[in-house]
């Protein structure tokens, strides 16, 4: 069997349905999730159905870790063996330390080509860029190309978010700026982004219904005038919203990609049940 030229590894927070990872050949490297005295595999071990119905009952709460450097090392070196290169392309190093133990296990494989791109992004906002990196190893592109193309990406992709409450993400210390938001919390559902690989306020909306159709408004405003949208729908059990959504995108700006994608655990722990989201960017 002949090598792949240049094969994409991505970390589980991608949350890219498993239809893509399979039709793109693209590896996933799943971070875990602590609970109740067991470390289990995001995704593997632990799957979104059973942690989303254990979560709001549980005395003791769910923590993440990101794969080791060593762990990082066997996954790039199962890949090695079917791929003459690799791209890695991974969760913002604000959010997790996996750009760090990514980067060490490249070290450790020596001269093998192999490049780290840190997509300053989360869930289907890596997920896109990691599609995109994957078109261009299927259309022949060289290792070096792939990465630089994941890059370009990078300040283009938008995340944004609404969760029910900023509990979660308080808990797991991600609450980066929207920290000035607790207290008052109780009152209003916050429309959260990332910037720059961080998550931040981007607006304060009574309900959860008009802070998601302001999300909306604001995507619509983003991509008025540009060609060639690229959006995916994430959720927290909350598949029939996340339906609503695309289907409000599809009349609004007419993307030429829409998914929709399941919160994995490790996401989930840090911003809870119910959470909606969109990522995007124009070509």
């Amino acid at each position: 069997m002949s090598k792949k030229k240049v094969a994409i590894v991505i970390d589980s927070t991608a949350n890219l349905p498993d239809g893509v990872v399979q039709k793109y050949d693209i590896h996933v490297v799943p971070q875990i999730v602590n609970w109740d005295g067991r470390s289990m595999l995001d995704g593997v071990e632990l799957h979104a159905a059973e942690f989303y119905e254990k979560l709001p009952t549980t005395k003791s709460s769910p923590t993440t870790s990101q794969p080791s450097a060593g762990e990082f090392l066997e996954h790039f070196k199962k890949v090695a063996e079917t791929a003459d290169s690799i791209v890695g392309i991974f969760i913002s190093e604000y959010l997790s330390g996996t750009l760090s133990s990514a980067r060490t296990a490249k070290e450790m494989m020596g001269d093998y080509p192999l490049e780290i791109v840190d997509s300053r992004s989360a869930s289907m906002g890596l997920g896109l860029i990691a599609i995109a990196a994957a078109q261009a190893a299927t259309d022949g592109k060289d290792y070096k190309e792939v990465a630089a193309i994941a890059r370009a990406l990078v300040p283009k992709t938008r995340v944004m978010f609404v969760v029910d409450t900023l509990e979660y993400l308080h808990r797991g210390g991600r609450i980066g700026g929207a920290q000035r938001l607790i207290g008052s919390m109780l009152s209003v559902k916050p429309l959260l982004h990332l910037e720059d690989g961080k998550i931040e306020p981007l607006a304060s909306v009574r309900t959860k219904k008009k802070a998601l159709r302001h999300m909306l408004d604001l995507i619509q405003q983003e991509l008025a005038g540009k060609s060639g949208a690229h959006t995916a729908v994430l959720h927290a059990v909350a598949s029939v919203e996340a339906q609503d959504i695309a289907d409000q995108l599809q009349a609004s700006v007419n993307p030429v990609e829409l998914l929709i994608g399941e919160l994995s655990p490790v996401i989930g722990t840090h911003v809870g049940p119910g959470t909606l989201g969109v990522a995007f960017y124009a070509d």
